[in-house]
């Protein structure tokens, strides 16, 4: 017997079912996951996002034509069923499932849609690949692990809104088709089909919009802002991705920072149950660059880096002896427990220091029997002495030195710490280790331009103490990119909140002085008419009573990501794209045909 459609309305979720319910005739509908004939009689796990029901088919129950039905039927096929609700025999009890203390004694079937045979099985472990599993997303996102990531992201996004909109903040959408302003990265760019010529740009992040809003009143902004750049992919990247835009006018640093910590606390507490303590570890862009090798380091270990420079001076030992003089550094990490290093396993991580630009890697090994290292006798002895105290290092360790430029023997250091990490298994993955970096430098020199970019944002407020160096660098005689040229030394109220190892966030104090933009842009390169024609909506904004403001951007993907344990961001979003910037399930981008391209006066030029 079948039933209607209208006669299937469900009356529980195939996750809702408890003993409580025994004896109920209830109304499931869902996927079929799996079937077991044992015996005559047909196991089914019915599917649906809330979980599995166990149904059975008795021969004994139901007539000849619903088994033959029941029995034909396979994975994925979408069923609906009545029934009554009653215990699993003893011994069958499925204690992993909150379903498992019953079952569903089949009554009536409705077949609602059969399934082909799906192009891999659907089960919560795949070894299908990626592409083919991006390709047939909506089929992968019925597996268990994407289901809960799609659960956790709804949570994450309803917790943020609850705990922004109680600071105060209001949510206002800004537009998706804006004028293309330089932020970074390329811009997507969308023709005109009204105004032929001309483009719009796809947003890169609502920035200069919601220092608008800053302007226009709204002292308390935020949105999850959809965002889209044009640029290189990695994991953690894709070209369309989620922000927590925020923006926040009468505001230090100080008071960003509390709102972030506060809604990260709430955040993990409510989605994951996870207490976060606040205030978060704050360091310096130097002092983090010094310590760690990187402005995003994952703090769930230590290990950190010793400048050895001073430790090393007048060695005697060439290499160490020439870095310095070279105003170049020195400088190394304690390796608990390595003492036994192998030949192989040395060459293994002289290839990760190399990889970062690094000439080689020096080591010391602190054996039982003595100091073990091929450039002991090179080293004074006092010199030795000094790196063990440095460095802390005991039998049983091993330090690992670099000597390089103090740009490349940071970065080398810095990679070398992260593998040292994993050999160790240091990382502890239960653990939320949250770190503020501010100070950044406001400029950074672009040696193949041969000229200085903001090394976050055009729009930063540099520290008001240094704001006589920006005009110095107008006029000094120091040459670019050296550091006695003024700009160098201008630090800016840019910060970056990172999580294990992952930049989450970065924010800053904005220029509200219409003059003082101007004149970080002159620095760039950007004289005042064409800031204007770039600019000059902000611009001219700034001019009518700008408050102070201030904001940050938490990327809310790579947040999820974390949260769910996830090793790229494409598992927290439901459409993503391949690290080629394709989507495998609708084949985009694609090809438009003639007739759209001549609306837009557009035509194809192809290589």
């Amino acid at each position: 017997m079948k039933l209607l459609i209208e006669q299937i309305k469900r009356t529980h979720t195939c996750g809702e079912l408890r003993a409580a319910d025994i004896g109920k005739t209830v109304r499931l509908n869902g996927w079929i996951a799996r079937w077991r004939d044992l015996g005559g009689l047909l196991f089914i796990d019915l599917r649906d996002r809330y979980g599995l029901t166990q149904i059975v088919f008795n021969p004994q129950e139901i007539d000849d034509e619903m088994m033959s039905t029941a029995t034909a039927m396979r994975a994925e096929t979408v069923i609906g069923i009545e029934g009554d609700v009653q215990a699993r025999p003893e011994g069958t009890r499925n204690e992993n499932l909150d379903t498992g203390e019953i079952e569903v004694q089949v009554s009536r079937l409705e077949i609602l849609n059969r399934s082909k045979t799906p192009p891999f099985e659907i089960l919560d472990e795949t070894d299908a690949s990626e592409e083919l599993r991006l390709k047939w997303r909506y089929l992968d996102l019925r597996r268990g692990p994407l289901q809960e990531s799609m659960r956790i992201r709804h949570e994450a996004a309803k917790a943020v809104r609850d705990y922004l909109i109680g600071q105060g903040f209001y949510e206002i959408e800004t537009p998706l088709l804006i004028r293309s302003t330089p932020e970074g990265a390329r811009d997507y760019v969308v023709p005109s089909r009204v105004h032929k010529g001309r483009f719009y740009a796809l947003p890169q992040s609502p920035q200069l919009l919601k220092q608008i809003l800053m302007i226009s009143g709204f002292d308390r902004y935020f949105q999850l802002a959809r965002c889209l750049r044009d640029e290189d992919l990695r994991a953690d990247r894709q070209p369309e991705h989620t922000q927590i835009d925020m923006e926040m006018s009468f505001v230090t640093a100080e008071d960003v920072w509390a709102v972030i910590e506060g809604m990260m606390a709430h955040l993990f507490k409510e989605v994951l149950g996870v207490t976060i303590v606040t205030p978060f570890q704050r360091m310096r862009f130097e002092e983090v660059m010094d310590t760690y090798g990187s402005d995003k380091p994952d703090l769930r270990y230590d290990l950190p880096i010793v400048n050895l420079s001073g430790a090393v001076a007048n060695s005697g030992f060439k290499v160490f002896d020439s870095t310095i003089e070279k105003k170049g550094r020195v400088a190394g990490i304690r390796a608990p427990g390595l003492a036994t290093l192998s030949r192989r396993e040395i060459g293994e991580l002289e290839d990760v220091v190399k990889s970062a630009g690094a000439a080689g890697l020096a080591h010391i090994l602190y054996q039982e029997e003595g100091v073990k290292s091929p450039i002991t006798k090179f080293l004074a002895v006092e010199a030795l002495d000094r790196i063990t105290g440095e460095t802390e290092a005991q039998v049983g360790d091993a330090v690992l030195i670099v000597a390089a430029d103090v740009a490349t023997c940071r970065a080398a250091l810095g990679k070398l710490r992260i593998e040292l990490a994993k050999r160790l298994n240091l990382i502890d993955t239960g653990k939320f280790a949250f770190l503020w970096v501010h100070e950044f430098p406001l400029f950074e020199y672009n040696t193949e331009a041969g000229r200085y970019d903001a090394m976050h944002n055009i729009v930063t407020h540099p520290y008001e103490d240094d704001l006589d160096k920006l005009e110095a660098g107008f006029t000094t005689d120091a040459a670019p990119g050296t550091p006695e040229h003024p700009w160098e030394q201008i630090r800016a109220h840019q910060y970056d909140l990172v999580l294990n190892g992952t930049e989450i966030a970065s924010g800053g104090i904005r220029n509200h002085r219409p003059e003082l933009q101007r004149r970080i842009l002159n620095a760039l390169g950007i004289d005042d008419e064409r800031a204007q024609r770039m600019f000059g909506f902000l611009l001219d904004a700034l001019d009518y009573g700008a408050p102070p403001h201030g904001g940050i951007a938490p990327g809310f993907d790579r947040i999820v990501a974390i949260m769910t344990g996830a090793e790229s961001i494409r598992d927290v979003i439901a459409f993503p794209k391949t690290t080629q910037a394709q989507s495998l399930m609708d084949g985009s981008p694609s090809e438009v045909d003639e007739q759209q391209l001549r609306e837009l006066g557009l035509d194809i030029r192809r290589k």
